[in-house]
């Protein structure tokens, strides 16, 4: 360790604030570049020079330089400032983490409030075909019910089942014709999810 180093750090480790302010005056800009040169924002550069000068004399009497005061001063920015890489690294993850977390809460809110509304506008388009129409195409298509199955169960001829099956769509469709791209939509979603 240089002379002139010694003795402004013994000044420092005996409590001369105005040995520490010289230390920092001649170490402050240059110290701030190299951190700047990690981060990449002068801002957090600047403060990352200050907390280790901070630090610097808040443990003045325990600490021990086996170099230079100058190796030892750029030796604990680099390493502050790759822990405030890491520090950055970890907010913005749970950043990211966080509002993923929103933006899908947000999607399965609204994907439950179209499927309702659609559910409701099924339950009222039903209602709206005429009885035997609305018993076939429920068998069918909440039961899952093949046409012979029906056909058998109601003693009807396929034929009348399939023709009740085409009216109960068709009055369906025109029913439920302004919702077509909401249906379209959550047998999408419900097919990726």
């Amino acid at each position: 360790m240089q002379t002139s180093d010694q003795m402004i750090f013994q000044s420092i480790k005996s409590g001369d604030e105005n040995a520490l302010e010289m230390l920092f005056k001649e170490y402050y800009q240059p110290l701030c570049r190299y951190a700047n040169s990690y981060l990449g924002d002068p801002d957090d550069a600047e403060e990352v020079v200050q907390n280790c000068f901070i630090k610097l004399w808040e443990k003045r009497e325990s600490i021990l330089i086996q170099s230079s005061v100058k190796s030892y001063l750029y030796q604990i920015i680099r390493n502050a400032c790759l822990n405030e890489i890491k520090h950055q690294k970890v907010k913005r993850n749970y950043g990211e983490m966080i509002s993923q977390e929103g933006e899908q809460l947000g999607e399965a809110s609204d994907q439950s409030t179209l499927k309702s509304e659609l559910e409701e506008k099924i339950a009222i388009a039903l209602q709206t075909l005429p009885q035997q129409c609305r018993l076939i195409f429920t068998m069918s298509r909440f039961e899952e019910l093949k046409y012979k199955e029906i056909a058998d169960q109601l003693n009807l001829s396929i034929k009348t089942v399939e023709n009740q099956m085409g009216k109960a769509l068709k009055l369906m469709r025109t029913q439920l014709q302004e919702y077509l791209p909401l249906i379209i939509l959550i047998l999408n979603i419900s097919l990726e999810g």
